[in-house]
This record gives structure tokens, C-alpha cells and sequence, in this order.
């Protein structure tokens, strides 16, 4: 009972133009601004971080980080090919050819406004297509975006949305970024076609870190798609990427992921969104990967009749901890959240729905509602619910349900009787389980997710 990986564990030799020591310091800091060409304020913030980092504890909630080792992981790695390139032509074959067997080139020729793919620490691939050009979209790498729009970065990277204060691997993070997505929609445009990043990593004990900054100006709205995937191996690999996002008075942002990282990796990521009056914040988050994800899409809603929905999905098999969940601020009035969580367990895997939701006083007439189904499907693996509701104004709606449980016999007794096999009846009730997940997923356009779900739905039931 295991998700068919053989698209994602193909590794390629490395070759890469330069490799940082394990470890991290001062000195690969100041040489990764240096690389990138940065100005003097975010080399200043970046050295800060990095002494947060070095004071911060551990999490003290969650999957043991123990074997987690800081000092085994290359933190920047450059491959030799060239960056930001506008045409897959231009980019090394064995590069180019993990990309084909994702079916990012594919995905982009049908159905995708535009696409960007990074290699280890770099963006190697960007490409938007030019009718959203002449609309005034900026679809950049972040290094690119920090020297072309300088002061929209220094207004919105990790200052009000995620300050690097907030917590151990924040502060990473921002000491040592590199490569990423910079999006913004200007007023009143609606980009009718996703836009999709996909990270990959392939070395050894490698780190990625890259950063993701979106903002939808004012009645605009964007659909924004992020795969993630790296071969597996026996040492410990580390990604800690941030998402930031910035939807302004009536705007619309959707995010979907699909997170794929292989069992050597430790998932600790940051997503987090500010939504304005009149705003909708959309989370759609597939967790099917890594050896440990903690990994919690906050919303905070921040102006009158905002909104957020989230709905995801995390599958844990043997040697895999999935500790994922929700948060939400309501800080304003008539604010609303509606969030679905559902986990598969097998083979002794981990899965922890860990949620928050809390309301201000003086936010009348918020609505918040939480569900949260875990599905075991052996009496070795373990699920759980961990919600918490901070609730400081009587004129609200919350609620908050939470089923665990197995496979019922009666329900395969019943699809057996069919003339269904036990296989092939597991595959139905889980099929149906994730439904939710499927549904929200744009099927048509994401060649690449879709394949990855239909890989978890048609092969991890034998």
C-alpha cells in the first residue's frame, strides 16, 4: 500500500556550478546576497534572521525533529544551467527530461498562463505568456522581482505577513532564501488560466528554500498552482519555502499545492495570507510526501466581509508523519472561514489535524466552521484531531466536527457482494473519501497534480 514514486525518485547525477558546506553561517549568507546581486536591506535582513535562527528553539509542539540535523545540509546549490531561461530548448536534457516525465512542458503548451521551475536553489525556467503581459501581470522569479520592483519587496517580504519572528524556521528562511515566485495581478484583472511553479530538488542532503510572494490588487483575481518533489535517499533532506500573499480589497487568490516530497525530507514550510475588505482566500493542499510536514496555511482576515475556505488532504504510509492543518484570524466583522481537512493512515503512518481559529472581540457576525474526517485503514497507524477555538465575541457562528475512524465492513461486505475484489472495493471508499480534494482540483489544467492524485487514488490500494 504505497503511492507509485517511480516519476518523482529518479535522480539525476549532480552538476552543479557550486555546492555550499554543510551548515550554515554568516559567511554563505553574505555570499548567497552577493550571488543574487541584492541591495543592502535584505542582506541586513537576512544576517538578522540568521541570528534569530541561531537563538530560536526547536518546536516544542509536533513530530520529533530530533534527527533533523542543521549541520548535514547543504544549504545553496547552483546547477549549471541557464537561470531564468524562457524556452525549455536552452535548458541541460537531463534536466529538461525530469521535467518532462512531471509534465510541466505539457501542462504549460495546454492549459497554464504561465510556468516557472526550479532546480535546487535556483529558478531555471519562467515563462508568462504574453496576453497577461499586455494586462500589466508580473510573473517573475523573486530574484528577478526584488531588482525590477524594489519597493513593492521592501513593503510586503516577510514584514506584516510573515516576519521572520515568527518562528525557528521563518527566521531560516529568510537567512538564506533563494529562487521562488513573485506575482502581482493589478486592479481589476482576472487571469482566467492558472499560473504553476513546480520545485525540485535532486541532490543529497539538500536544503531548498525558495520564497513565493503574491499580491492581488484590488478586484483582481488569480489562480496560482505549486508542485513540489525530490528523489529519495537515505540521508535527511530539508525544505523550509514561505508563501506570502497580500489579497487587497475585493480580490480573489487561490493556491493550490500538492506537496510530494520524498521520505528523507523534512517538510517544515510557512504559508500565510492577509485578506482585505471584500476579500476571498482560497487553500487548496495536498500533503502526500516527506518523512515528517508540519505545515499550517494561516489566513488572516483582516477587513470586513473577508473570507478563507481551505480544504486538504494528507496521506501518511510507513516512516511518515503528517502534522497539518489550519489557522484563521478573524479580525473584522462579518468575516467567515470554512475548513476541511481530511487525512489517510497506512502501514503505521502519522496523521495530526492541528488547527486554530480565533475571533477578535468585536468581530459581529464572523462565521467559522471545521471539519476533520481521518481515515485508518490498518490498526497500526495512528490519526488525530488537535483543534483549538479562541472565541472572544458572542455574536458569531462556530462550529467544529471530527470523525476518525476505519474502513467499515459492512461497506466492503457491500462492494464485495457486487463482485467488486477487497482491492478493488478499498480503492472506491477511499476514492470517495478525497472526493472533496479531486473536485476543488483544476483537473483540466494541472497535468501534473491530477496525475499525482490519480497515482494516490489508482495505485496505494494493492
Amino acid at each position: 500500500m504505497e503511492i507509485n514514486r517511480n516519476a518523482y525518485d529518479h535522480h539525476n547525477p549532480e552538476n552543479l556550478i557550486f555546492k555550499s558546506e554543510p551548515g550554515v553561517g554568516k559567511e554563505l549568507v553574505r555570499q548567497i546576497s552577493k550571488d543574487k546581486e541584492e541591495p543592502k536591506w535584505m542582506l541586513k535582513k537576512r544576517l538578522e534572521a540568521l541570528k534569530l535562527f541561531e537563538e530560536m528553539p526547536l518546536p516544542t509542539f509536533g513530530p520529533d525533529l530530533s534527527e533533523l540535523d542543521f549541520k548535514e545540509i547543504h544549504f545553496y546549490m547552483r546547477p549549471d544551467s541557464v537561470k531564468n531561461s524562457r524556452s525549455w530548448a536552452e535548458i541541460p536534457e537531463d534536466i529538461k527530461q525530469t521535467y518532462e516525465r512531471l509534465g510541466i512542458p505539457q501542462a504549460e503548451r495546454e492549459a497554464l498562463a504561465g510556468v516557472g521551475a526550479q532546480y535546487e536553489s535556483e529558478i531555471i525556467y519562467h515563462n508568462l505568456k504574453k496576453e497577461w503581459e499586455a494586462q500589466g501581470v508580473v510573473f517573475l522569479d523573486c530574484d528577478a522581482g526584488l531588482k525590477k520592483y524594489p519597493k513593492l519587496f521592501e513593503k510586503y517580504f516577510m514584514t506584516s505577513c510573515v516576519p521572520a519572528t515568527l518562528h525557528k524556521f521563518a527566521a531560516l528562511h529568510a537567512a538564506v532564501w533563494s529562487g521562488g515566485t513573485f506575482i502581482y495581478i493589478p486592479k481589476g484583472v482576472k487571469v482566467e488560466l492558472p499560473l504553476q511553479a513546480y520545485f525540485r530538488m535532486n541532490a543529497r542532503k539538500g536544503g531548498q528554500f525558495e520564497h513565493t510572494l503574491i499580491i492581488a490588487d484590488e478586484n483582481s483575481e488569480v489562480h496560482y498552482l505549486e508542485g513540489c518533489s525530490a528523489p529519495v535517499y537515505d540521508e535527511n533532506s530539508l525544505h523550509a519555502g514561505c508563501v506570502e500573499i497580500h489579497v487587497l480589497k475585493g480580490a480573489k487568490v487561490r493556491y493550490s499545492s500538492i506537496e510530494n516530497w520524498s521520505k528523507n525530507t523534512y517538510n517544515l514550510n510557512t504559508k500565510r495570507a492577509i485578506v482585505h475588505e471584500d476579500g476571498i482566500m482560497e487553500w487548496v493542499n495536498g500533503n502526500t510526501g516527506s518523512k515528517v510536514t508540519m505545515l499550517y496555511p494561516c489566513s488572516v482576515l483582516l477587513g470586513k466581509n473577508s473570507k478563507t475556505d481551505y480544504i486538504g488532504i494528507a496521506y501518511a504510509a510507513r516512516g511518515q508523519n503528517q502534522d497539518t492543518g489550519c489557522k484563521v484570524y478573524h479580525l473584522a466583522e462579518n468575516t467567515k472561514s470554512h475548513i476541511v481537512s481530511k487525512s489517510i493512515s497506512l502501514n503505521g503512518g502519522i496523521t495530526n489535524y492541528r488547527g486554530l481559529v480565533k475571533i477578535n472581540k468585536g468581530c459581529k457576525g464572523a462565521k467559522s466552521s471545521v471539519r476533520c474526517d481521518g481515515l485508518l485503514l490498518d490498526s497500526q497507524s495512528e490519526a488525530g484531531t488537535i483543534p483549538s477555538m479562541d472565541v472572544k465575541e458572542n455574536d458569531v457562528e462556530v462550529s467544529h466536527e471530527a470523525t476518525l475512524g476505519k474502513i467499515g465492513d459492512e461497506q466492503l461486505f457491500y462492494l464485495m457482494s457486487r463482485g467488486l475484489s477487497e482491492q478493488e472495493a478499498t480503492k472506491i471508499i477511499v476514492s470517495g473519501f478525497i472526493e472533496p480534494l479531486i473536485k476543488e482540483l483544476p483537473v483540466e489544467y494541472a497535468v501534473e497534480l491530477n496525475r499525482l492524485i490519480e497515482l494516490e487514488i489508482e495505485n496505494s490500494i494493492v
